[in-house]
Formats: structure tokens, sequence, C-alpha cells
């Protein structure tokens, strides 16, 4: 047992989609969770700007001692997990690689589709992943890179005629591509799950970036027996601005009321 806390951090508030599966599936465990909510979102930055946000996000991180790191952010994930692995001796784990192993899972006629932000998509990562996984699967990549600061801004309703929009102007192509399996490469998009099944159809599966980095949470934990001991974890919220406005923002992406409120960092000084 470990009674150590997991850090998990994001560009935003997207990653809190990671930390409630995670607090369904291991609910003893004690998680610090940072959103970068001042420089959100991540997916337009140059990649030499990313490793400068991720490194400073680790360096708030570290000072909690935790036993594992999720990067819920998927351009982080995509263009910097490497160099963040080898700087650092915590267990760190993107959501690329869980991701796609679901995806490659799941998918019948082998034809995928992904979403993401520019930067994950023109990173390759994801498919450099397919192709070595199962290279017979057939990959169609879209950059969304509206979807994030939309979704941060509470555009994700059903009837939203913006977002609903965007959705339709992005997920066109992919639609006539018969993909049978659409990989959400951000932790913001399960929150348009409804949008994005309207839009590609009932009959294409959803690979929820957030539940598959939980999932290996789990896994590798389980795997080094350092699971919490019993009893109820929590939960502690960082963000680097618009912490007034957390706890309404939080609630929709925890999917229940938030009653924490976030503490503000001043993510610069790491």
């Amino acid at each position: 047992m470990d009674q150590r806390p997991i850090g998990v951090f994001d560009s935003g508030l997207g990653g809190l989609t990671a930390v409630r599966q995670m607090r369904q599936i291991m609910p003893s465990e004690h998680i610090i969770y940072f959103g970068d909510t001042a420089r959100v979102p991540y997916g337009n930055r140059s990649r030499e700007t990313i490793l400068k946000y991720a490194r400073q996000d680790m360096g708030f991180l570290r000072q909690f001692d935790p036993k594992l790191v999720v990067i819920a952010c998927g351009t982080v994930s995509s263009n910097c997990l490497e160099e963040l692995q080898a700087e650092n001796e915590i267990p760190i784990i993107g959501v690329v690689e869980p991701t796609v192993r679901r995806a490659v899972s799941v998918t019948g006629n082998r034809r995928v589709g992904l979403i993401a932000t520019r930067a994950s998509v023109n990173s390759g990562a994801y498919q450099r992943l397919f192709e070595a996984m199962a290279p017979e699967i057939q990959v169609f990549s879209r950059a969304c890179p509206l979807f994030v600061p939309l979704v941060e801004e509470g555009r994700f309703q059903s009837g939203d005629v913006v977002i609903e929009t965007v959705a339709e102007e992005y997920l066109q192509e992919l639609r006539g591509q018969r993909i049978d399996t659409l990989v959400l490469g951000c932790t913001h998009y399960p929150l348009l799950t409804e949008i994005i099944s309207g839009v590609m159809g009932g009959s294409v599966f959803l690979v929820d970036a957030g539940r598959e980095a939980a999932c290996a949470a789990q896994s590798l934990l389980l795997e080094r027996d350092a699971l919490a001991g019993p009893g109820l974890g929590d939960v502690r919220f960082f963000t680097s601005e618009r912490a007034a406005d957390f706890q309404r923002l939080a609630g929709i992406f925890l999917q229940e009321p938030c009653r924490a409120e976030a503490e503000p960092v001043d993510i610069g000084r790491y």
C-alpha cells in the first residue's frame, strides 16, 4: 500500500474528466489536480512552449511527492511524454498509449478516426502507435482546435448552435470515411460525447482518453502494489487562473457538485 497522492495535470479543466473516472475506479486514492487555466489551450502552441509548460506543471506536482503522475492532456502526452519520463524518477503515464490500445481492441472494420488538438495530430504520436500495434488499421485524423476553448467556456450542450456548427464542420469528413471507432484524443472531449455522437451516428464507438488513462493508472499501481489502503481518498485542486469560477466549471467536468475550492498557483515560479 502507498498512501502518497496521484498527481494529475492538464492545460485546463478537461483533465477533471480523468479525475472523475479515477475516483470511480479507485475511490481510496488521494489526488492532486493542477489545471493550467491561465495558459489553456496548449494545443496551438509550439512544441518548445508545450514542453516548457509541462516541465513547470511537473515541477509544481513534485512538491507533493506523488507516487504517480497522470498527464491528462493529449497535447503534452503526444509531444513531451518521453522527455518528462527521462527527467523524472516518478512513474508518468499519458493518455496516448492507453487510448490507442483500447481503439485497437474494439475496432471491427479496422478504420479508426482520431480527433485531437492540432499539436497532438501534428506530433504523429497517435499514428505511430497505431502503426506499431496494428499496422493494418487505417487512421483518419482531424485537428479540432476550437473544441477546448469552447468546452472551457461551457459551450458543449446539445442545442448550442455554436458547438453544433463547429462539430459538424470538423467531423463531416470523418463521417464519410466509414470509421467504426473514434478516438477522443483530448480529455475535454468527453463532455462533447452527445454532440459528437449526433454527428457521427450511434454506431461509432467513442474511445474516452480520460477513462483509458484512469484504467492504465489503476493497472500500474496494482502492478507495483502501490494502491492506497482502505478509506475514502480526497482531491485537492489547484489552478493558475480563474479560481473564482472553479467550482461551477469543475462541477460540469466532474458531473457532480464540487464543493472544494481551487487553490491558486503562480506556475511561473516552477
